[in-house]
């Protein structure tokens, strides 16, 4: 991606954390969303991949086609999983993602801008920016209200911080801004 150098290393830090900590998912995580938290480590590491200043590694055509391919399976993976969930949506938000990540491929693989698609880019933008601001509202704590419960120590089990859903969404607006500033610069 064309990037200043500060930039490109932020997002290769990002997505390598954001792959990391799926891949702590993987391991942790309940059985059924281990195949989630694989594509989406995935997707980080190929967001740190992208993000790599050309200066530093350039990668040949046939690595980013390489790449392109293996986005595009996982996006049909998570297609074919929308059909059979509780939860489509967050499977097309991935299927969505490994899209992008195709786009995004193919423009590496073909020279950057020369050959991206701007109305698929801006669409794809698009998308983005509104799931992040939906998502960091979602994120955001609301105060009780005067009738709320008082807490009372007991209840729920915790799972700990790794697998905790605010770290679950927090990755996933980190990847979602991510992938605007990658969009961006196509």
């Amino acid at each position: 991606m064309h990037t200043p150098a500060p930039a490109a290393w932020l997002l290769l830090l990002l997505g390598a954390l954001s792959g990391s900590y799926c891949l702590l998912r993987m391991r942790l995580g309940a059985p059924g969303r281990r195949r989630g938290a694989g594509g989406e480590a995935l997707m980080g590491f190929g967001t740190a991949t992208m993000a790599v200043p050309p200066a530093v590694l350039a990668l040949p055509r046939t690595a980013w086609l390489i790449g392109a391919a293996l986005f595009g399976a996982n996006a049909l993976q998570a297609l074919w999983h929308t059909r059979r969930t509780r939860r489509p949506a967050h499977h097309l938000h991935h299927a969505v993602g490994a899209t992008a990540m195709v786009h995004m491929s193919i423009a590496m693989a073909d020279g950057h801008e020369a050959t991206a698609a701007p109305l698929l880019t801006g669409v794809l933008l698009g998308y983005f920016v509104l799931y992040v601001l939906a998502a960091g509202a979602r994120l955001a704590p609301i105060p009780p209200g005067p009738a709320a419960p008082a807490d009372t120590g007991g209840g729920t089990e915790r799972t700990g911080w790794a697998l905790g859903p605010e770290a679950f969404r927090t990755c996933r607006i980190a990847m979602g801004l991510a992938m605007c500033a990658m969009l961006l610069t196509l």
